[in-house]
């Protein structure tokens, strides 16, 4: 049995149709990836996934429950890191990794989750005076303090610089050894390329390819002459798509 299941979920915000008729499927412990341009639905399917939102259509189910009717037994399960983590200036990393902790029944050790993101030494550093790297790894800290077996990561890696990036992909790898299961959306091929087993292509709310990275770079055709990369695939996906939709017109 998947440890995530999306089937045939349809979500719209007024006459705006954000996701439709998405279906797949995560497996326990991997790291699957969901891709797509922006406003092509991937946050809210992962909204969706969260119990955050619930959607007009269709059937969600995490660990075997539903996120829209059980939504508090999802969040003790589910760790998300949004967008963007705004929290007050003021507050310390320690405070904020406190509170955080106070919302779940059997939190992880505060000072353990810190030593995971190499943020111990910032423990009374405020928030304010964080860098964007260290921000992001205390998102990544503050979505596992409840002992997560789901963490969902959206956009993590957005605005960090190329160390920065690569210290986050570290730290993802060794949440994946740590046994949980990782969603992870972004729009940087070469995370995906490499980090994940598998990844859901999103467009226009819905879903064009579901896979490996390999996959998708061996079903698309590429020149012989130059390397086949994961984002040239996709844009050739893409690009096929436009195309097929123009001709249908």
């Amino acid at each position: 049995m998947p440890i995530i299941s999306v089937e045939s979920v349809r979500k719209t915000f007024g006459e705006v149709l954000a996701i439709d008729d998405l279906t797949f499927a995560v497996d326990e412990n991997e790291i699957f990836g969901i891709l797509g341009p922006n406003g092509a639905g991937k946050t809210t399917t992962v909204e969706c996934i969260a119990g955050t939102i619930t959607p007009d259509r269709g059937q969600v189910t995490v660990l075997g429950a539903d996120p829209a009717r059980q939504r508090s037994l999802v969040r003790e399960r589910v760790g998300y890191q949004l967008q963007s983590t705004a929290l007050p200036p003021a507050l310390r990393v320690g405070e904020a990794m406190e509170l955080f902790a106070a919302f779940y029944e059997s939190p992880a050790d505060v000072g353990s989750m810190l030593d995971l993101v190499g943020m111990t030494g910032e423990r009374r550093r405020p928030f304010g005076k964080l860098s964007g790297g260290q921000q992001q790894r205390l998102s990544i800290a503050l979505a596992l303090v409840g002992q997560p077996q789901v963490a969902v990561f959206d956009e993590l890696t957005t605005g960090l610089d190329p160390q920065g990036r690569r210290d986050a992909w570290q730290l993802i790898e060794q949440i994946r050894n740590r046994g949980i299961t990782v969603i992870l959306v972004t729009h940087f091929l070469d995370e995906a390329e490499r980090l994940c087993d598998r990844i859901a292509i999103i467009d226009k709310g819905r879903s064009r390819f579901i896979g490996s990275p390999t996959e998708l770079m061996d079903a698309t055709p590429h020149a012989s002459t130059s390397p086949h990369r994961l984002e040239d695939a996709y844009l050739r996906l893409l690009d096929q798509d436009t195309a097929s939709t123009a001709r249908g017109m």
